[in-house]
């Protein structure tokens, strides 16, 4: 089974009643309608390889591990804010499980959907 499927079941087994939407599975991806605005794109290449990009409105803001940032601390992950400034990533891990990491942000984007719109709250 792949990585994303096994990820949506995941989250729709503990998130039930959250979701505007049932969990979408694209090619590579993965897209989560929360029911309170939020669109969540999931791409997981590797455990500890990913891109999480959401939505809220028109702001969009993501995580991501691609290894550019050098001198932050949680490198190679790091925080795109809606205000276009890049910081230390405080939600994943790439250490972390995938489901823990998703978890932990949908848990976030739930209770504050405003989570990165204008920087970390």
């Amino acid at each position: 089974m792949s990585l994303h499927l096994e990820l949506g079941l995941a989250i729709e087994a503990s998130f039930e009643g959250d979701f505007a939407f049932p969990v979408e599975q694209k090619q590579d991806a993965m897209i989560v309608h929360l029911k309170n605005g939020v669109t969540l794109e999931v791409r997981y290449a590797a455990a500890d390889a990913y891109s999480l990009r959401w939505a809220y409105g028109d702001a969009q803001s993501g995580i991501d591990t691609a290894p550019l940032h050098h001198g932050l601390e949680t490198f190679p992950n790091h925080f795109h804010d809606a205000g276009g400034r890049i910081v230390a990533d405080p939600i994943t891990r790439p250490d972390a499980l995938p489901q823990d990491n998703l978890q932990k942000l949908i848990r976030t984007l739930i209770a504050d959907p405003m989570f990165g719109i204008g920087g970390v709250s």
